[in-house]
């Protein structure tokens, strides 16, 4: 392990200790608490939809979050250890793959993922 790993290891423990993380994989449906600062104002801003992708890449982590606001597809990315969102699982997917792309191309009865029991 180079000098590099090892302080991107001890920024995550530290990260970890301060920040729960819940664990969620695609095809979840999730809200994402985003703090927004607007000049002086902040405020936090939800973003509710589904996990398409998850990306593990240490500190770098991400995960992509898809929702169908008025007719319109929204993805966005959002970075997993980030001190300004917070994330809520809201309900369990069944998928059978890590990366849903697939749900880019689909709308309306085949775009939805059915729930975990």
């Amino acid at each position: 392990m180079n000098l590099l790993q090892k302080y991107e290891e001890s920024q995550m423990q530290a990260l970890k200790e301060s920040k729960t993380v819940p664990a969620f994989k695609a095809g979840d449906t999730v809200i994402v608490s985003v703090k927004v600062i607007e000049g002086t104002n902040s405020r936090t801003q939800d973003f509710q939809g589904v996990v398409i992708a998850r990306r593990n890449a240490g500190l770098g982590s991400t995960f992509r979050v898809r929702k169908v606001a008025f007719g319109e597809g929204i993805e966005r990315s959002f970075l997993l250890y980030s001190p300004n969102i917070s994330v809520s699982v809201l309900r369990r997917g069944k998928v059978r793959r890590a990366k849903l792309y697939y749900l880019r191309d689909r709308k309306g009865k085949s775009a939805r993922i059915e729930e975990m029991r």
